[in-house]
């Protein structure tokens, strides 16, 4: 019993332990060891920066806004600084598994390890991309609070700055103080930095062991009422001319359709994801009335509750004609379409997925920041 006892209270204190926010390192701190995999299949620790004079770690991610704000600025900046002896090294300290899809609003990829690879890819990152998702041991031991969250170390690997990078978040914005730049200029120059400390601005760290929030979500939508309506030729054209302030995504499938019925629950999560947004996605089934039922049946399967059509009254090549005069009639058929009926993207056949909330995402009407 006493033992029984006794492993209880100790279960009890590491879970509280791992419950708890870390404690982010003090000024004049060392920086802690660490062994990440990189986007490039490589190993780094901190030896691997050895000869850098001075060590710019900034804890950063995929998904968030302000992280995806700050990308290009940190681009410039390790060009800037990469023959002055200055190393970046950027880590995402996110469990991918405690990322729920409604706070992807603003990307277009998650927070794994292969997602990682394909965002350092696409933006061409010139500095080193670590992933500590799976343990977060290294964000717990540097106590990152936020993306983005900079640590700038000096020769000696002591922490020297941290905080914001820079005091507007808006790319476009201009900064009055431009905190890392100063504080490696001091570092550099060989004097003190005149504000070593400044407070992080980001999403928060997304902790492994605070997941209890996600299955609420998911049980919240699977509670979502799911409807079909009828649609005729009136009310399809008022759809398509989209006189809202929304972007919107009108996809066209059918239950008798290998490949819309594999695509369909990326798309119901595609709306999951931006559906905070200015966001609206429809779905229009070429299903012939008396499968209306089917055609609801599977739709609840999905958990579909976006708006959901079965064409009413409508001859198939006039509704082919009235939803795209360029599609050919296969299905599936996606369009995005912009406020005002212009359309953005289209696609006849599956989406390629990546391809397909690139095209959302980055659409003026969504965008990936504030």
């Amino acid at each position: 019993m006493k033992r029984l006892l006794l492993l209880l209270i100790m279960g009890s204190l590491v879970a509280n332990t791992y419950a708890e926010e870390p404690k982010t390192l003090a000024i004049g701190a060392k920086a802690p060891d660490f062994s990440l995999p990189g986007v490039d299949d490589k190993t780094y620790s901190l030896a691997s920066f050895a000869k850098a004079d001075v060590l710019v770690m900034v804890f950063t991610c995929n998904h968030c806004p302000t992280a995806q704000a700050y990308e290009d600025r940190l681009i410039r900046f390790t060009t800037d600084y990469k023959n002055k002896g200055v190393q970046v090294v950027a880590i995402s300290p996110n469990a991918p598994e405690a990322v729920s899809l409604d706070e992807l609003g603003y990307s277009d990829l998650g927070d794994t390890f292969e997602e990682m690879k394909i965002r350092a890819s696409g933006k061409d990152y010139n500095f080193p991309y670590l992933y500590d998702g799976a343990t977060q041991a290294t964000a717990r031991a540097y106590g990152a609070v936020a993306t983005p969250h900079v640590f700038i170390f000096d020769r000696s690997r002591t922490l020297r700055y941290i905080g914001r990078f820079d005091d507007v978040e808006k790319p476009t914005g201009k900064p009055n103080h431009n905190d890392a730049r100063e504080a490696v200029e001091a570092l550099l120059a060989g004097r003190p930095v005149a504000n070593p400390t400044t407070k992080s601005f980001g999403c928060s760290i997304k902790w492994k062991d605070k997941t209890e929030w996600i299955q609420k979500t998911r049980e919240r939508w699977a509670k979502e009422e799911v409807k079909l309506e009828s649609i005729n030729e009136e009310s399809l054209r008022k759809l398509l001319k989209n006189d809202t302030d929304k972007l919107r995504v009108v996809n066209v499938w059918a239950t008798w359709c290998g490949p819309c019925v594999v695509e369909f629950p990326d798309l119901v999560d595609t709306y999951r994801m931006y559906r905070g947004r200015d966001f609206d996605f429809v779905s229009i089934t070429t299903d012939k009335p008396e499968a209306r039922e089917k055609a609801l049946k599977f739709l609840k399967s999905k958990q579909a509750s976006n708006a959901n059509y079965i064409l009413e009254g409508l001859d198939i090549y006039t509704f082919i004609e009235l939803v795209d005069p360029k599609w050919q009639g296969a299905l599936p058929y996606t369009l995005v379409i912009e406020p005002g009926g212009k359309v953005a993207y289209r696609k006849q056949g599956a989406v390629d997925l990546r391809e397909f909330r690139r095209a959302i995402v980055d659409n003026a009407v969504i965008g990936r920041y504030y």
